[in-house]
């Protein structure tokens, strides 16, 4: 098992966005999560990577509890974070942005993680000497996903990343994140595309007001009368 969460309790000053969730996903596994705006999405990313500090809980990697280390210490034991909004360095160009995700690496290293990035994400090839601001907003979640996978982390973390995405670049970055998967590395995606989401994980979980309502194999999910009338518009 790579991810065990446990009895998370988290928010923000008095305001509690999480309550009680537990959750595990096993190494190499693609799982999402879902739920309606406010539901505590984000939260549960942002306790996982260390952005939030539980009340309550306890956050496991690898049989390691992390649940105290900053940030910094997870990203070093392979936890990427891929925000919500892409949050790329808009005045810097394609290069540099990747250069920063594998700031860790040594020269060498750094190398060959910018040429692993552009192989995964080829369409970036053409634009590495392109500012950030100046991409397209395919391009711009594409140079944010490849930022995060700079140093083949253990588990990748994704929030929203169709958000704001015409079909076809949204397409294209679900089938690049399949193939990331495949590679190895375990996925855990926050989308509002719930649809696409079932079809593309294999653990779901699903959250009402910040508690889980569900969770289970994500072909029963998305089989399931309940949540195809609460998120599938069926």
């Amino acid at each position: 098992m790579l991810l065990k969460v446990t009895d998370l309790t988290c928010g923000y000053g008095p305001v509690l966005a999480v309550r009680d969730v537990s959750f595990e996903v096993e190494e190499g596994a693609f799982a999402c999560v879902l739920g309606a705006n406010g539901a505590g999405k984000s939260t549960t990313l942002k306790a996982v990577s260390g952005l939030v500090r539980p009340a309550q809980g306890t956050v496991v990697l690898g049989g390691r509890d992390i649940t105290r280390l900053p940030t910094s210490r997870r990203a070093g034991l392979g936890v990427s974070h891929c925000p919500e909004g892409r949050r790329i360095f808009a005045s810097l160009t394609v290069r540099e942005n990747l250069r920063l995700g594998g700031h860790r690496l040594g020269r060498a290293s750094l190398a060959a993680a910018v040429d692993r990035a552009l192989t995964v994400f080829p369409a970036l090839t053409r634009l590495l000497d392109r500012r950030g601001g100046l991409l397209s907003g395919g391009e711009q979640q594409m140079l944010a996903i490849a930022r995060a996978i700079m140093t083949r982390p253990r588990l990748l973390l994704l929030d929203e990343p169709s958000l704001g995405l015409a079909p076809m670049a949204a397409g294209q970055v679900f089938a690049t994140l399949v193939e990331i998967n495949r590679e190895g590395t375990t996925i855990l995606l926050v989308e509002q595309n719930a649809t696409m989401a079932l079809q593309l994980a294999q653990w779901g979980i699903v959250l009402v007001n910040g508690a889980i309502d569900l969770q289970g194999p994500a072909a029963e999910l998305l089989a399931s009368d309940r949540v195809r009338r609460a998120y599938l518009g069926a």
